[in-house]
């Protein structure tokens, strides 16, 4: 069969079928996004097997089950996401996260933090906050190693620059500007 053939084929089969299988799927799925999900693997399914799955009246049925296989994966994902979320929380410990900047932080090197773009702050959290190399934040990022290095210097720059009219305490007590 010709691929303009197949096509043809799949679009009809994906016409007639489209809407019962949206309200199957949306009667047993209660996020929409979820459902709109389980909708697209369904045909994605079918598109995959069309050439070896039943056809004419024997292709409803068998799509039904693709979408109920499909839903029930859902589930069993959503399950095991659920329980290693309450393994996650159950097993917090607080004070591994000291040094980092709680929400509501105020501090100014929180503030001059806050003030930097997104791309900036996810940088400098990879190297100080994670412990990467420059390297492992490349692979991480997708990018150069050099890429890395010059973003990582112009953050640090913009970070001193939002710092510049403060001044911050260390532990020693003495006053020392950012540099």
């Amino acid at each position: 069969m010709s691929d303009r053939a197949r096509r043809a084929r799949f679009e009809a089969a994906y016409r007639e079928l489209y809407e019962p299988i949206c309200g199957y799927t949306l009667r047993r799925v209660r996020d929409p996004e979820d459902a709109a999900e389980a909708i697209a693997e369904t045909f994605v399914t079918l598109w995959r097997r069309f050439d070896r799955c039943p056809q004419g009246e024997q292709l409803r049925p068998w799509l039904y089950g693709v979408a109920r296989r499909v839903i029930a994966n859902q589930r069993r994902g959503e399950r095991r996401r659920s329980a290693l979320g309450e393994r996650l929380v159950a097993n917090f410990d607080p004070a591994a996260f000291e040094g980092a900047v709680a929400p509501g932080d105020t501090s100014p090197v929180a503030q001059a933090f806050a003030t930097l773009s997104e791309s900036d702050r996810e940088l400098l959290t990879l190297e100080a906050w994670e412990g990467l190399t420059r390297d492992e934040i490349a692979v991480a990022l997708g990018t150069s190693r050099a890429t890395v290095r010059l973003r990582l210097h112009r953050a640090r720059n913009r970070l001193r620059d939002a710092l510049a009219p403060t001044q911050l305490r260390f532990s020693g007590g003495a006053e020392h500007e950012w540099t």
